[in-house]
């Protein structure tokens, strides 16, 4: 049995996280930490509240004192890092947030596990799992090869920078202190519980409120989408078999290029919609409602400072290695996510008029 910290636990991939692990690991009790900023939900955790294997702290990665106490408290043997500033635009316009959260936080998080776990009683079998992205290896071209886990960082926004910076923390942790450490580096996610300034999330409520699908530039930028629950499959098999002060990327094998992505979206919609009438009165602001398809509202928009082209996952090593496998192909998957959505508007609502802050 494990007694697992997971930070950024009320994010979207942290609650998902979590629900699988219980699923795949009901004898192990986790620790939900969270600082329940504008993106953490404690309403991703509903289904968790009052069971005996979990327990919610509010609090910050950025609170040494507060991060030993739990390490102690709760015989903590494995933390799970998924706490970040994580959304590029916000990255943009403020990346101080960036910078506290993903470098500060990390180094707290890690000067911690060092102290209760190597300085005042030596805990061999402990593990640090940091979760990290696919950003910080830059840009690709077209025809570049994927990105695997020897190629160059080359951060190219804030934000990925600031996730840069804290792998090589973790990476240093690892090799100076002995500390045992994995980190997972992954592509872009989505599923459930998934926050609606994503582009996913976003042009799926904006199809069911009748409001504009903004594309940026010509929309053919490419990305590598993983599943949510995948993802957490993939750091499930680190965390019990990956080699300590190693990498390993999680890919879904899927690129495609934002504006097919966003148009298959609109198909899965006008498929819901022409199937199910009941829809066209739940949201007849939508152009589906009126058998209008969900594509008219694709909205092309200036494009963002520094916009990679391309990113591309080569989870080969992780594959060989570990036996990992996405189990979801995009269309499955994306049908997945909006049938959850379609039935838990209450969730999603929730978000549009502020209200899930008072959860």
């Amino acid at each position: 049995m494990s007694n697992l910290l997971v930070t950024g636990a009320a994010g979207f991939i942290g609650s998902n996280f979590i629900h699988y692990w219980h699923r795949s690991n009901p004898d192990d009790k986790i620790l939900a930490l969270d600082a329940l900023t504008y993106a953490g939900n404690k309403a991703n955790l509903g289904a968790c509240e009052g069971a005996s294997w979990y327990s919610f702290v509010k609090g910050s990665v950025c609170d040494q004192e507060l991060i030993e106490s739990l390490l102690r408290e709760h015989d903590i043997d494995t933390l799970v890092h998924f706490a970040a500033e994580s959304h590029v635009d916000r990255s943009i316009t403020g990346p101080d947030a960036f910078i506290e959260t993903n470098i500060v936080g990390t180094h707290t998080l890690l000067k911690a596990a060092k102290k209760v776990w190597l300085d005042e009683n030596v805990k061999a079998n402990h593990l640090f799992h940091h979760v990290s992205t696919d950003e910080v290896y830059g840009t690709l071209d077209a025809d570049d090869p994927a990105f695997s886990e020897s190629t160059s960082y080359a951060p190219n926004s804030p934000y990925a920078a600031s996730k840069a910076a804290s792998d090589h923390l973790v990476r240093s942790y690892h090799h100076t202190f002995g500390l045992k450490a994995t980190t997972s580096n992954c592509s872009n996610n989505y599923g459930p519980h998934h926050f609606p300034e994503k582009l996913i999330p976003l042009c799926l409520l904006n199809i069911l409120n009748g409001k504009p699908l903004p594309i940026y530039g010509d929309g053919k930028q490419i990305r590598d989408w993983l599943y949510v629950d995948d993802h957490a499959r993939g750091i499930e098999l680190i965390i019990k078999q990956g080699r300590h002060g190693e990498t390993y990327n999680i890919g879904g094998n899927n690129e495609w290029a934002n504006i097919d992505v966003v148009t298959l979206l609109c198909s899965i919609v006008d498929t819901r919609f022409s199937n199910d009438q009941a829809l066209s009165e739940r949201f007849s602001n939508s152009p589906c409602a009126n058998a209008t398809p969900a594509s008219s509202l694709i909205t092309y928009v200036k494009d963002r400072p520094g916009h990679d082209t391309r990113y591309a996952i080569n989870a080969k090593k992780i594959m060989s290695e570990l036996g990992y496998k996405p189990q979801e192909d995009f269309d499955s998957g994306l049908n997945k996510t909006v049938d959850w959505y379609l039935n838990n508007e209450y969730w999603w609502q929730a978000i549009l008029d502020g209200s899930y802050r008072d959860y």
